[in-house]
């Protein structure tokens, strides 16, 4: 399970005048605003963004320009896997560690779409087993209950992030991870294409 939401995409004007600086072309620009306050790239403007992202990434800087920021909720053991990707990020998570105990464990609490039905009664019960732990250490605060929820805690927790990422973080990520095993990348990559002028500046096909 991965869910993505309250995307913002910031910063697309200033980027694409940036584009247009080795050549002093800024009389070229043809973008606006319109009514809703969303700047829109005119087919001047696209033409060039476009051609910029598929000559590669010494031509493409602007892209670094325009930041994306959402919330994630996603097990875990996807975190870790996005972990990969450090460099351009910033991520505020919630916290395990102060948080974990505040509010009763549920199943909804983590991923188990692709549980088969045995695991999941097996998982229930696991679950049930966490929130006694969670129950007892609320009542005596002992340090070794609280080391007991946090090491017992399954890869399949969701957590929440806030991310701040920017269109080459994602170029990267869409071509690395699009047809990737796990279906929360899947999910990941779709929000992807959803952005503005994706297929131009992030999901074109890359040279060989």
């Amino acid at each position: 399970m991965l869910k993505i939401e309250r995307i913002s995409v910031m910063n697309l004007e200033n980027a694409v005048r940036g584009a247009r600086n080795p050549m002093n072309s800024w009389h070229l620009s043809d973008s606006h605003y319109d009514d809703d306050g969303n700047y829109i790239l005119g087919e001047k403007d696209l033409g060039l963004a476009s051609r910029l992202c598929r000559a590669g990434s010494d031509h493409r800087k602007f892209v670094r320009m325009i930041f994306v920021s959402m919330d994630v909720t996603a097990p875990l053991y996807w975190w870790k896997e996005y972990d990969t990707y450090k460099v351009g990020t910033v991520a505020n998570s919630c916290s395990t560690m102060h948080k974990i105990h505040s509010r009763p464990f549920s199943l909804e609490d983590f991923s188990h779409d692709h549980m088969t039905p045995e695991a999941l009664d097996h998982f229930k019960d696991y679950i049930a087993y966490l929130e006694q732990v969670r129950l007892s250490y609320l009542e005596t605060k002992d340090k070794a209950l609280w080391y007991d929820m946090i090491q017992l805690l399954p890869s399949s927790y969701n957590q929440l992030r806030t991310c701040t990422l920017n269109y080459e973080n994602l170029i990267n990520i869409y071509h690395a991870r699009r047809d990737h095993k796990l279906e929360e990348w899947h999910t990941f990559c779709h929000a992807i294409e959803g952005l503005p002028y994706a297929s131009e500046m992030i999901t074109f096909p890359r040279m060989q």
